[in-house]
């Protein structure tokens, strides 16, 4: 209809009317265009938010681990002040203790992610729309951290390959067995008991006693191992604050 009417005012060169006209068609043309840009805008911040609180889940889960982590490399700790008490030939750790700590010493815990599964969701415009700089930043730097510095091969060490090649097999499978990983109650992290006994004899636990204490090396080895760990711990405390700031914040969107 209005096309009709331009035409007529063409024939009639009523230019003011024209020009009302085609005014009228521009503007509307114009507020249609926004009305549905600000109405995408709306859903992809929607969307976005949406994704932000689905993360909370994830980020309980990485508090657990961090908790479960720190609990579970102080057990270790323990276990080698009483391995290095063992090749000091200290009286009060006996034998089987000293078999015992040498190999739980060696235990190690460490993430799985490696934050290409954040980066597949809120890289590039998904992370650009995040207006808020106290959810952008953590998000990125959790999404750049290097999780390879919490992974396994971050704290497999010299001194958790040797020790194992000295102990008896048949040793190491009972404490495996008896005193090895525990599912937490989580069913996602992992746990060491606190104590552990195995059913060996004097003999059994003297000689494999004096086939550890017959290298001393790994005494050394244990000390770069503990040296791991506590770098270790320094990145985990680096993770932890970007972690915690985020979960603080996506903790307020409704």
């Amino acid at each position: 209809m209005i096309y009709k009417r331009v035409a007529a005012r063409l024939r009639a060169q009523d230019w003011v009317a024209i020009t009302i006209e085609l005014g009228i068609v521009v503007i509307g043309v114009f507020l249609g265009i926004w009305v549905a840009g600000w109405n995408q805008q709306r859903v992809e911040q929607r969307e976005t938010q949406e994704l932000l609180v689905q993360l909370k889940p994830e980020l309980v889960a990485l508090d657990s681990f961090s908790h479960k982590a720190r609990a579970y490399y102080a057990l270790t700790r323990r276990y080698s002040r009483t391995a290095f008490a063992g090749w000091k030939n200290d009286p009060r750790v006996s034998d089987p203790e000293f078999v015992v700590a040498a190999y739980q010493a060696s235990q190690i815990y460490g993430f799985g992610n490696n934050g290409q599964s954040w980066a597949m969701i809120f890289g590039g415009e998904t992370l650009r729309r995040i207006s808020d700089p106290q959810i952008r930043t953590p998000l990125t730097r959790l999404m750049t951290f290097d999780y390879q510095s919490l992974n396994y091969a971050a704290v497999t060490t010299q001194y958790r390959d040797d020790v194992r090649k000295v102990i008896p097999e048949p040793i190491q499978e009972l404490i495996r067995q008896l005193c090895g990983d525990r599912l937490g109650s989580d069913s996602r992290t992992l746990e060491l008991p606190e104590s552990c006994t195995i059913p060996i004899s004097p003999t059994q636990a003297h000689e494999a006693a004096q086939a550890l204490r017959a290298h001393p090396e790994l005494a050394n080895e244990l000390a770069l191992h503990q040296s791991a760990l506590s770098t270790y711990e320094t990145n985990l405390d680096q993770f932890d604050v970007p972690r915690k700031q985020l979960f603080e914040r996506i903790s307020l969107i409704k």
